[in-house]
């Protein structure tokens, strides 16, 4: 009897470790300050972090297709900076500026999956190396200027709102739909699964699996892409030194929300509860009084602990 008992808290907390994680870190955070369980706060930790959110969309599935991509920070840096002098310099309209500037996302991500599938480089090394090529082009495009302001046309999917819920939450809820949607009830999305399951099996099979993993990086380069307007938004601002960073966030949260590290399994809800974790962690120590260092310190910590523990799940 207790052993039955037993497997099933198992079941349960191995299916909803995430969502345990998340409150038991709201209520705790409840403790140490009493700002932190606000409406204000609250609310400010869904809106800031939508861009976030929108970018580790795109690095799931690059992740659940058993790649990585270092380079997307340094992605978000260059579009940002094409971005800004597109429409504050030369003064291309806003919607041809976002193609272009979606485009060039989607270009570079799969520029990386070429570089992966065809040449055969490690995508750790490659992304790596593209990152420090795809930073000296956004600041040989800038020369180190800052780029403002921007008009209000660009700048509605931060400012504005419907029914008092803001143009870039339901950007979220839709980007995250559409991809749950296409990784669960595809036929895409199994082969992506069955790619980072296995993709000499997912090859033999008769899946193309240097296409999967080209689109798939694409498909990353584009969410960054977007997720760089809604960031730019928010700050009216453009510089080569924004995205960088990014990276860190959406790969801790991936992990945290149940995304193999070796690939093949995940889902879009667990990784935007593990956004939230990441986001959450960060905002109740900055409200608790902890210094900027100490955050880093816990925040590389977590990842260990998180590959650490998606490693044991696999053996």
């Amino acid at each position: 009897m207790k052993t039955a008992f037993a497997g099933t808290l198992k079941k349960l907390f191995d299916k909803y470790t995430t969502i345990i994680i998340l409150l038991a870190l709201i209520v705790l955070f409840s403790f140490f300050s009493p700002v932190f369980f606000t409406w204000t706060n609250l609310r400010n930790l869904v809106t800031q972090n939508t861009y976030y959110i929108i970018a580790a969309i795109g690095l799931a599935f690059v992740m659940i297709g058993g790649g990585i991509d270092l380079s997307v920070g340094y992605q978000m840096s260059l579009v940002g900076v094409v971005l800004g002098m597109l429409i504050t310099v030369a003064g291309v309209p806003v919607p041809l500026a976002l193609a272009i500037g979606f485009m060039l996302g989607a270009f570079l991500g799969a520029l990386n999956g070429a570089l992966v599938t065809n040449i055969r480089i490690f995508p750790l090394i490659a992304t790596l190396a593209t990152s420090t090529v795809f930073q000296g082009i956004s600041y040989t495009f800038s020369q180190s200027k800052t780029y403002r302001p921007f008009p209000a046309s660009f700048r509605a999917v931060a400012m504005q709102n419907i029914g008092g819920v803001p143009y870039d939450v339901i950007l979220v809820i839709v980007i995250a739909l559409i991809a749950s949607y296409v990784l669960q009830k595809t036929y895409f999305g199994r082969y992506v699964m069955a790619v980072g399951g296995n993709e000499e099996v997912a090859r033999l099979s008769g899946i193309n699996t240097k296409l999967i993993k080209t689109i798939l990086y694409g498909i990353c380069g584009f969410c960054f892409a977007i997720a760089t307007w809604v960031m730019l938004a928010k700050s009216n601002t453009a510089s080569s030194s924004m995205g960088p960073g990014t990276e860190f966030t959406g790969l801790t949260a991936a992990i945290i929300g149940g995304i193999s590290f070796k690939g093949g399994k995940g889902t879009i809800a667990g990784l935007v509860i593990g956004v939230f974790i990441v986001q959450i962690i960060g905002n109740g120590m900055q409200l608790a009084g902890w210094g900027v260092y100490s955050q880093y310190i816990v925040k590389g910590i977590i990842l260990i602990m998180a590959v650490a523990l998606d490693s044991l799940k696999n053996k």
